[in-house]
């Protein structure tokens, strides 16, 4: 009976009931009705004793006092009945509030319910079925109509749409063809596709995203140790309360009368399914949230930092001009260095390719291509050695300086010929969420970033951010975020990189932007933001503060009708058998106000 789980505990008490009626109205047997009520209310209170005093080691306030005193006083003057209802109501309580953790966190766990086994493999020109963990890339697989991505890759023949929303929230079903990359566990269309596997199955967004959600346990937050310190007055003003009563009515029964209804069940139930529930309603707009303490800190942020490139920024780098040299056309420099770069992997070069196709231009064959890492690319195009890359490598002669933003230089015979500078557009959301973010109270805002100082302050002013910290290492950005002060917590950060990931554990709160983002970013913070849309950290601000509006509410309800039920029983006017059905009623009120955390629309 120590050990059960709270549902089984539950039955076993629902059948000592029926058997206990039996005895007692059937076979008029009320003795031993009482015997075995009162046996097994005693190891109940033995559990609860327990748990109470592991609760305190682990230093926490133990609110189950007031409910052993209630089952405790009315065996003692008899009221057996009353006292089963009390049982029947705090593990009633209990597991009403597993079956709410387990109902609120049903969008999480259908991730696992729903991850990719099988994938079909191509061998010459014929498809095998393997596990999905021994699927390997490279591969080259084949994903049926309505089947899920086994893992993520490109695209490399077909077109369909896919269906993105188990992992970004996003009803819409996503257009795909060719070259677009599709992420592990979304839905395929109505057309057969052929991928290319760029990530091992767990390396995959889909298993990146179960390892989240096995993270995302139900830890009690530090608001539901404020509804502990709620107990310690709400118990001390009880005991006095029906001590009083007692006193004054010169009969014990009114003591046990009074602790019936003073049940701590909302303070301790209330609060924790109103988190669970939050942290659902926060899975469904796509923010997996790790645990309950993160709501709370959300709720009361005072600073909020970003990080630049990938955040602010989309992270990915296009062409802004062409600068020509020597005479030189433009289209000429971008025919040279996009042909030099037509193999390469850098995003730099990926960059230059993708801007000559949409310019319609045609590639020239390469001859003897060369790369030197961390330099650049050179190859012989009509005979004239081309040189792309580091203004120290394309033309080690030049007098030119290397400029202070992101360029690549093209040479011809070590000749300087022009060079293109790139741009990483701010994302187009960035500016109304640091609104959004001083409309919630949150006016310190932060630019924590590894960037030059010139182009850092340029995007932070046109996305309305005034503190910038650039020509940051990631050791330097858990510096500054240890410099706030604690007028300015809790703090929140936002990044998306490894490099952020230390600062992501530093914070109070760290969020990742992990549609994108890096595994290890994902996996340092407190929350991640599967759809890439940093409004999403608006949505993840106001669900935490009306999940926290909505803890108390139940938590302040649950006490003020005990608190008129106390005063009542005090006077007489509640014998302790109808005590402990209206504690039921509480409780239930308690929980369900507390569930409204779930469906409240921010």
């Amino acid at each position: 009976m120590l050990h059960l789980s709270h549902r089984k505990k539950l039955i076993i008490i629902f059948i000592i009931a029926l058997i206990c009626l039996g005895l007692q109205f059937l076979f008029h047997q009320a003795y031993l009705a009482k015997l075995i009520i009162t046996l097994v209310g005693s190891l109940i209170s033995i559990s609860m004793i327990i748990e109470m005093i592991n609760t305190i080691r682990s230093g926490r306030y133990g609110v189950d006092l007031l409910a052993i005193l209630a089952i405790s006083s009315t065996l003692f003057i008899g009221e057996y009945w009353a006292s089963l209802i009390v049982l029947i109501m705090l593990v009633g309580g209990d597991t009403l509030e597993d079956y709410a953790a387990n109902k609120a966190n049903q969008e999480l766990k259908s991730l696992l319910d729903n991850s990719p086994q099988t994938a079909h493999k191509l061998v010459n020109d014929s498809t095998v079925a393997i596990n999905v963990n021994d699927v390997l890339i490279d591969d080259i697989l084949l994903v049926k109509p309505n089947e899920l991505i086994p893992v993520d890759g490109t695209i490399i023949k077909g077109s369909t749409l896919i269906n993105e929303a188990s992992l970004t929230g996003e009803s819409q079903p996503q257009a795909k063809e060719i070259n677009d990359s599709i992420m592990s566990g979304s839905l395929n269309g109505d057309n057969s596709i052929y991928m290319r596997v760029t990530k091992l199955a767990k390396d995959s967004q889909y298993q990146k995203l179960v390892r989240l959600v096995e993270q995302a346990q139900q830890t009690p937050a530090h608001f539901v140790r404020l509804a502990d310190r709620y107990a310690i007055p709400f118990t001390i003003i009880a005991i006095l309360l029906a001590s009083w009563a007692w006193w004054y009515s010169k009969d014990i029964r009114r003591f046990a009368e009074v602790l019936v209804v003073a049940s701590p069940c909302p303070l301790i139930l209330a609060a924790p399914v109103a988190l669970v529930a939050g942290m659902s309603r926060s899975s469904k707009e796509g923010i997996i949230v790790k645990n309950g303490n993160v709501l709370e800190k959300l709720a009361s942020a005072k600073s909020a930092a970003f990080d630049k490139t990938g955040t602010i920024t989309s992270g990915m780098l296009s062409v802004d001009c062409i600068h020509r040299l020597n005479g030189i056309s433009q289209l000429d420099i971008l025919y040279l260095a996009a042909s030099v770069e037509q193999e390469s992997s850098h995003i730099l070069g990926r960059a230059v390719v993708e801007y000559a196709r949409q310019k319609h231009i045609t590639l020239a064959p390469l001859e003897s291509l060369k790369e030197v890492t961390g330099n650049g690319v050179q190859a012989v195009i009509a005979g004239k050695v081309i040189k792309v890359g580091k203004l120290k490598y394309a033309a080690p002669d030049s007098p030119m300086e290397p400029l202070k933003t992101t360029a690549i230089y093209i040479s011809a015979d070590n000749i300087l010929q022009g060079y293109i500078t790139f741009i990483d557009h701010v994302r187009p959301e960035a500016n109304e969420t640091m609104q959004q973010l001083h409309n919630l109270g949150i006016s310190n805002l932060y630019m924590l970033t590894g960037d030059q100082s010139a182009i850092a302050k340029q995007v932070a002013h046109q996305v309305g951010i005034n503190q910038v910290k650039a020509d940051l290492l990631p050791e330097d950005k858990i510096r500054e975020l240890k410099k706030l002060t604690k007028k300015q917590r809790p703090v929140i950060m936002v990044g998306d990189g490894v490099n952020d990931a230390p600062c992501l554990a530093q914070a109070d709160i760290g969020i990742a932007m992990g549609a994108n983002g890096s595994t290890a970013a994902s996996e340092a913070a407190d929350a991640v933001i599967v759809k890439d849309d940093l409004m999403k950290v608006i949505s993840a601000i106001k669900i935490a503060k009306n999940t926290l509006k909505i803890a108390r509410q139940a938590v302040l309800l649950g006490i003020f009708i005990c608190s008129v039920l106390m005063i009542i029983a005090s006077f007489g006017y509640l014998p302790a058998i109808y005590g402990a059905l209206c504690q039921e009623v509480i409780d239930t009120v308690a929980i369900l106000w507390a569930l409204k955390a779930r469906f409240i629309k921010n």
